[in-house]
């Protein structure tokens, strides 16, 4: 394979990154100048982030457990379900939950009926909340996946000789997986705008990316954007390197590929309450949403349905270009490449908007290049989810037929469509899939850019929302959600039809 397409990918990538930063670390003189509200932010990013990550992970082990332990109707759909709140826009999310746990929601009407007074979902609660039904998901699916590892002989042979199993066997793979569940988690948290923008805000619950936005949009001070955009990359950074680190757990041993035989007896009902909790944290603001986005469907504010054009195409734009960018990436393989492909996990939407803001700002109005700038920033961001579906599917395309392809002399485009395409169709529908309802739902670099006649759905959601147009605003969140859904739906069934090959 030609390796130039690689080249200009990972230049491109590097660009938008690295070259982003740089532009922010120039406007600022290279010289960090944080005030008390600053310094405020960064403290409350890292807190918030690390506390989050730890419930998650915390509240994660016994449902992960209890799955692993026990069979019942319905475990297959639970545990699909755990992959929703994943590709769910976040700022429909948030409708869901202010339905739950909102001072009109159902938590408050339950504590109003007791005698007790009404709690609010607004503040730094707020977003640890969020963040935890956003992540508690991932959490069990990644812990899950360490007690399945668990070989089904070590099981056997603990039952027949009455050893402890928690002692023995869960806790060492607890020991292999959870920091590495937990780095993830902080990132991810570290990096969630949308979140601190609709439930945080005031001087204890703003972040750095939200200070950063306040900076750019209200404030236009392009100096002190630019200092909190090069600490967020140092954060980022940093949290990427604790997710390099943790890396993959120790292999617990190899055995027959068996099913996971569990012999405890007890604890049924214990296991049963870590479920049931869990469906109903996650079910309850997914109900919520439907319930109080049907009713706004007949009135949806004017301009809506551009939004949604917009939207559909910043984020089939941001597919292709992912799509694109992955394949010349780990086609090429190698260092820069491998690279390439991780460095958007220390960069943010918020610090690359920054940066192409300050290098477009002379040269265009960024409104004009709304659009396309988000498209861009978002394919760079879900660049390490798409390399991390594909490079695997590639390298075991390659490893099984590549010796025959070069053999018939089968290289560049004709090896591509071939050899690499027709096997990697399955995964490559996932990755498009997951890309689109991520870009679907992104709030970041448009709320940078974005006029009156530039918003998409998201930014439509938070104006309704700032305007206290809850029921509007709602419907749009049904809109948004149906359209993320169809678009991921779409791209996944379309690599598995017909992909036997």
């Amino acid at each position: 394979m030609a390796r130039w397409p690689g080249g200009i990918a990972a230049g491109l990538v590097l660009a938008l990154t690295l070259g982003t930063l740089g532009a922010v670390a120039w406007r600022a003189g290279f010289a960090l100048r944080l005030g008390p509200a600053d310094l405020s932010a960064i403290w409350f990013t890292t807190w918030q982030a690390a506390l989050s990550a730890a419930l998650s992970v915390a509240f994660a082990v016994p449902v992960a457990r209890a799955l692993a332990r026990r069979r019942f109707a319905g475990r297959g759909a639970l545990v699909t379900l755990l992959g929703a709140p994943f590709i769910l826009p976040v700022i429909v999310a948030v409708i869901g939950l202010i339905g739950v746990f909102g001072r009109g929601g159902l938590l408050n009407d339950a504590l109003g009926l007791a005698g007790l007074g009404p709690v609010s979902v607004y503040g730094w609660h707020g977003v640890v909340l969020a963040h935890v039904f956003f992540n508690l998901p991932l959490a069990v699916r990644l812990i899950l996946q360490g007690w399945i590892a668990i070989p089904a002989e070590r099981f056997r042979l603990a039952a027949s000789l009455g050893a402890p199993v928690g002692r023995l066997l869960e806790w060492p793979m607890l020991r292999a997986v959870a920091p590495g569940a937990f780095a993830v988690i902080f990132l991810i948290c570290l990096t969630s705008f949308a979140v601190a923008l609709t439930l945080g805000g005031g001087p204890r619950a703003t972040t750095v990316e939200l200070a950063i936005y306040q900076s750019l949009r209200f404030d236009f001070d392009l100096g002190r954007a630019s200092v909190l955009a090069m600490v967020q990359f140092g954060l980022c950074a940093a949290a990427a390197l604790m997710v390099q680190a943790a890396g993959a757990p120790e292999t617990l041993g190899a055995g027959l590929d068996r099913v996971v035989e569990r012999f405890e007896t007890g604890g049924r009902w214990r296991d049963a309450g870590a479920v049931g909790l869990a469906a109903l944290f996650l079910m309850a603001p997914l109900a919520m949403i439907v319930a109080r986005g049907v009713p706004g469907l007949l009135d949806l504010p004017g301009g809506l349905w551009a939004a949604a054009l917009r939207s559909v195409s910043v984020a089939l734009g941001a597919t292709a270009l992912t799509l694109v960018l992955t394949l010349a990436l780990v086609l090429r393989d190698g260092t820069l490449a491998r690279l390439s492909a991780l460095l958007p996990l220390a960069a943010s939407s918020l610090v690359m908007g920054t940066g192409l803001f300050i290098v477009l700002y002379p040269l265009a109005s960024p409104r004009d290049l709304a659009l396309p700038v988000t498209a861009l920033a978002n394919a760079a961001m879900a660049l390490p989810f798409a390399a991390r579906v594909l490079g695997p599917a590639v390298a075991q395309a390659e490893a099984a037929h590549g010796r025959l392809a070069t053999s018939l002399g089968l290289r560049g485009w004709a090896r591509l469509r071939w050899l690499i395409l027709p096997r990697i169709r399955r995964p490559m529908g996932f990755a498009a899939g997951l890309t689109a309802a991520l870009s679907m739902g992104d709030l970041g670099v448009i709320a940078l850019f974005a006029g009156d006649g530039e918003a998409t759905l998201p930014l439509l959601m938070v104006r309704l929302m700032s305007a206290y147009r809850m029921e509007q605003a709602a419907g749009v969140a049904l809109v948004l959600l149906a359209l993320s859904l169809a678009l991921f739906w779409i791209f996944d069934r379309g690599g598995r039809a017909d992909a036997a090959a």
